[in-house]
């Protein structure tokens, strides 16, 4: 009972001092008003029955608590190095904020990693450079169904939904891809005023809850959604079957949080909670998959209709491709998102462990494209952690014909990874939707002054990170009379692969992608088993 018997004296301390500054100074109410305060404090954490390591050590047990609400900041700030922080080390965060305010993003004196560690990767120098392309690479997107194709960037803005982002944040974003002249995707939470105010292309995304062009019921409302899809700023629409973050997951949206605003954007009844199922009313088959897709790209006057997914089971995907031959039409273009994908909220199961990571759900998706003769209709997107210029070369060798940043565009507006996004606490106010940050962020007397500078931030950014990928073309190894030959390692298990991917243009080439080739190294000295195409 020892802690009894101090939060006892303390009390009596408060008392003799509270006497004390009665009769000989009035100093002593410091004492007094302290003391009290203690053994107030104490007298609760005795009482208390939530934490028993405050009921055992009161007062002193706050300690405990303080610690771990800063342990996030002290492991970022002191502990961590350079180079092995997460989700995004040191490194990567301060070259997108350098490229992003336009100073330098050169290292000197060599770099900090071991290129000697198990799982290093690399990419293999040539031995004959070649000049460096002075105009931005594009991507025709659309296959022969379409009507309308659009020419994506190599890097854009990746689905994040107004909500889930700021006004502002999303103001931002889309006026840096109008200034940059890349696309920007608006996550499956509707298409906002904000996305429309300053012109950017859009990638108008549509989840389970259809939100934007649903019916009162929550199915799909087609007439709505031909309206919308025939916005000048709408350049394709996105289909979103799952997400790295959260694959197999839907959502909730409690009643408090649809505001009039959300639900004037979305088209759900204001202050009622919002349901967003795991999976799709309107189709249930691969062939209902592709015919729905179809009618989008109907409905939409012709303009370019893919889905997005994170890779689960092989077979799934393989039925979708048989699909797609059988219906004689098919998506034009896939977007595949890696599990390590973060910027949806989701339980720490399903983040950690469910869906396939983006090198093995590009390598499936590019093999069996290739395998079931559709490759040259359909292109293929990558997101999922794409932050640098070796991101995206990386991705692109391994079958992408282009890629999608969300955190990255984040940090270029701002984002200090602080992980408290779904919180409503982000210190930076960019994900933020409502209180006090977000009346600093998104202020109109703030932001109009702001707002074209964090713009040239996002647009800064890009450009100089593509310029590192057009830089790339310079590093390629030696070539035979077909093209040059591209490599990338990376790690699997029981050795290390080479990802090989032949190219007679290195990028913007109209010809339709190669299949890739994996080498496993069984042993040292020996060759190593190549799997090709289609498998």
């Amino acid at each position: 009972m020892i802690r009894i018997a101090v939060i006892v004296f303390i009390g009596a301390l408060a008392i003799s001092a509270g006497v004390t500054a009665l009769t000989v100074s009035p100093w002593w109410w410091l004492v007094a008003v302290l003391c009290a305060g203690v053994a107030g404090l104490g007298t609760y954490d005795l009482l208390q029955k939530r934490h028993s390591v405050l009921r055992n050590y009161p007062v002193l047990g706050h300690i405990r608590f303080v610690l771990e609400s800063i342990r996030p900041e002290l492991q970022q700030y002191f502990i961590e190095s350079n180079t092995d922080g997460r989700p995004f080390d040191r490194d990567v965060r301060s070259l997108v904020y350098q490229r992003a305010k336009g100073t330098e993003a050169e290292i000197a004196f060599g770099t900090e990693r071991n290129v000697y560690d198990e799982g290093y990767e690399y990419f293999e120098s040539s031995m004959r450079p070649r000049p460096v392309p002075t105009e931005q690479p594009r991507v025709r997107i659309g296959g022969p169904d379409c009507t309308k194709p659009y020419d994506m960037a190599l890097l854009n803005v990746s689905a994040m939904s107004f909500g889930s982002l700021s006004a502002n944040a999303v103001l931002a974003l889309n006026r840096g891809a109008a200034l940059g002249g890349f696309a920007h995707d608006t996550g499956e939470g509707g298409m906002s005023e904000y996305h429309l105010r300053h012109g950017g292309d859009l990638v108008w995304e549509i989840g389970t809850g259809y939100f934007g062009c649903r019916t009162a019921d929550g199915g799909f409302d087609r007439a709505l959604f031909a309206e919308k899809a025939a916005r000048d700023n709408v350049k394709c629409v996105s289909l979103k079957l799952s997400q790295g973050a959260k694959p197999g997951i839907g959502g909730v949206l409690p009643g408090e949080k649809v505001t009039a605003e959300i639900a004037r954007v979305r088209e759900v009844p204001e202050g009622k909670t919002v349901i967003s199922p795991p999976y799709h009313q309107v189709f249930d088959t691969p062939r209902e998959l592709i015919r729905f897709i179809a009618e989008m790209r109907e409905l939409s006057g012709g303009k370019p209709v893919g889905f997005k997914l994170c890779v689960g089971s092989r077979r799934e995907f393989l039925a979708v491709c048989k699909a797609m031959i059988e219906e004689g039409t098919a998506p034009d273009f896939i977007i595949v998102d890696g599990a390590e994908g973060g910027t949806g909220a989701a339980p720490l199961e399903f983040a950690d462990h469910l869906g396939s990571p983006l090198t093995e759900g590009l390598i499936t998706v590019h093999n069996a494209l290739v395998g079931a003769g559709l490759r040259d209709r359909i292109k293929i997107g990558a997101s999922g952690k794409v932050a640098t210029g070796a991101d995206i070369v990386k991705r692109m060798l391994q079958g992408a014909d282009f890629t999608n940043a969300a955190r990255a565009m984040m940090f270029a507006i701002g984002c200090i990874q602080a992980q408290s996004c779904h919180t409503n606490t982000c210190p930076a106010g960019v994900a933020t939707p409502a209180g006090y940050r977000w009346s600093h962020f998104t202020s109109y007397a703030f932001m109009s002054k702001r707002l074209p500078s964090i713009c040239a931030l996002i647009v800064r950014f890009r450009v100089l990170t593509t310029r590192t990928v057009r830089s790339s073309a310079r590093t390629r190894t030696l070539g035979t009379s077909s093209g040059a030959t591209d490599t990338v390692r990376y790690p699997v298990p029981g050795g290390n692969a080479r990802l090989k991917r032949e190219t007679r243009s290195y990028m913007g080439s109209s010809r339709p992608p190669p299949e890739a080739s994996v080498g496993v190294h069984r042993q040292p000295g020996q060759s190593p088993v190549r799997f090709s195409g289609f498998q």
